[in-house]
């Protein structure tokens, strides 16, 4: 990009566990070395799960619905035997907006009815990229996010 703003990614996935929330803000730091501007949505709630504002399930569905209209592009992580419904739930809502979405495994299980991805069927076809990550490198958070950035890059140049 040359003379336009950083593209904007909104990081989807789970964040219900502490090594989850560990993960994605590694991830959203290394992804902004490529000079990306990273939308990460637990961002908004940590003030409510920290108890310094009260919990607000209905601010933060709005803040994540306008996080992903203000994006660019959507980076989903589809770990796990069965995608997290809420990033599942945020792909078809980015697909449907026409945002590209990337799609990101770093899972070793086989799971869902796509073969070649292992992930539902439903979600390998509105990724525009689907960036599996090799074993050797689930853990170099580094790498990944370069196969990420090389995939931005493809569905937004």
């Amino acid at each position: 990009m040359t003379d336009r703003n950083p593209t904007r990614i909104y990081l989807a996935g789970p964040l219900f566990t502490q090594s989850e929330w560990i993960w994605n803000e590694a991830l959203a730091q290394a992804l902004r070395t490529h000079l990306f501007d990273v939308i990460l949505p637990q961002s908004a709630s940590e003030p409510m799960l920290s108890g310094a504002r009260p919990f607000d399930a209905r601010l933060l569905f709005k803040l994540n619905i306008e996080s992903i209209q203000s994006a660019d592009v959507i980076v989903a992580i589809l770990d796990g035997s069965d995608v997290d419904s809420g990033t599942a739930w945020e792909c078809g809502y980015a697909f449907k907006a026409g945002k590209p979405v990337i799609g990101v495994r770093t899972d070793l299980r086989a799971g869902g009815d796509d073969p070649e991805h292992s992930i539902n069927l439903m979600l390998s076809i509105s990724c525009r990229s689907i960036v599996a990550v090799p074993l050797a490198n689930r853990t170099d958070v580094l790498s990944v996010a370069a196969r990420i950035a090389e995939a931005v890059q493809q569905v937004t140049s």
